[in-house]
């Protein structure tokens, strides 16, 4: 039984970004078993639509539109839109994000007599660069602008942002995709002070490593084995595995619901298996 029945937010108004991805259209699906309404914000409006099609055939009330984060004019479209259909937003959460090989290093540590098809630091593309942290970042900071107006002094109103543990400690071979995560964490603090006075709460949820399409490749090799990467990571996971996308749904729920989270604010609550705490000794 999914632990979402235990929560009642009936007639509530959620709006997820990033809602056509893997991780964000399954928290999507289990938030609809609150009696919330969900709006699932895609720029791949199918890929949202299939999920909003699955919880309603499940008996959930969703809704997908096509949005763009980085175009204040499509968010505020489907900040419209949804408050034709249902009214205005209870419950922000920030989702849309990722990474790009265009702002990846090939290489760990920088060392002399590399081959020089290498993708070093020096080597990583400008606008991939770019992209990356204005998806992350931008693409957290605008659709708060344009959905937290209507959010004002409404009870239960909260925004939840999905930071990462490169916010903690950067990865290796990553550094926009982690300088972009750990401004997610930086806002959402300054966003819990910022709104502290008109009644919306702001948290983060900083996930450790799962597999998702997004990364797959990265951890696994086409004969299913872990990577050396995977298996640095599950060296450096005292709990020895990658999580489960459910095992996101406890934090979320409780950030959500002010039943259980009404004091707390500002906080970007790590859901790794103990990575951030591990020193690797």
């Amino acid at each position: 039984m999914s632990i979402a029945l235990n929560h009642n937010l009936k007639n509530k108004i959620i709006v997820i970004t990033g809602a056509g991805g893997i991780l964000c259209g399954f928290i999507a699906q289990e938030l609809a078993k609150t009696q919330a309404k969900i709006a699932l914000l895609d720029i791949n409006f199918e890929v949202a639509n299939q999920f909003a099609q699955q919880i309603n055939n499940n008996g959930g009330i969703s809704k997908a539109y096509q949005t763009n984060v980085l175009n204040l004019d499509s968010i505020k479209q489907a900040r419209d839109d949804i408050f034709k259909d249902w009214g205005t937003c209870d419950v922000l959460i920030n989702g849309a994000g990722g990474n790009s090989p265009k702002a990846t290093t090939e290489n760990e540590f920088h060392e002399d007599n590399l081959p020089d098809t290498t993708k070093t630091f020096f080597e990583l593309d400008k606008s991939g660069i770019e992209f990356v942290f204005n998806l992350n970042y931008l693409g957290t900071l605008l659709p708060t602008q344009v959905f937290a107006k209507d959010m004002l002094h409404k009870k239960g109103a909260c925004i939840i942002n999905i930071s990462s543990m490169n916010a903690f400690t950067p990865l290796t071979k990553i550094p926009a995709y982690s300088g972009a995560k750990a401004a997610v964490s930086n806002f959402t603090q300054w966003l819990a002070v910022y709104f502290s006075k008109v009644g919306i709460r702001c948290n983060a949820i900083a996930p450790g490593f799962l597999v998702s399409n997004q990364n797959r490749g990265l951890l696994f090799n086409s004969d299913g084995t872990p990577t050396a990467r995977a298996n640095k990571i599950l060296t450096n996971t005292p709990m020895g595995r990658f999580g489960q996308s459910q095992e996101l749904l406890g934090g979320i729920l409780f950030l959500i619901d002010e039943n259980y989270s009404s004091f707390v604010n500002g906080v970007v609550l790590p859901i790794d298996g103990g990575f951030s705490s591990y020193s690797g000794v």
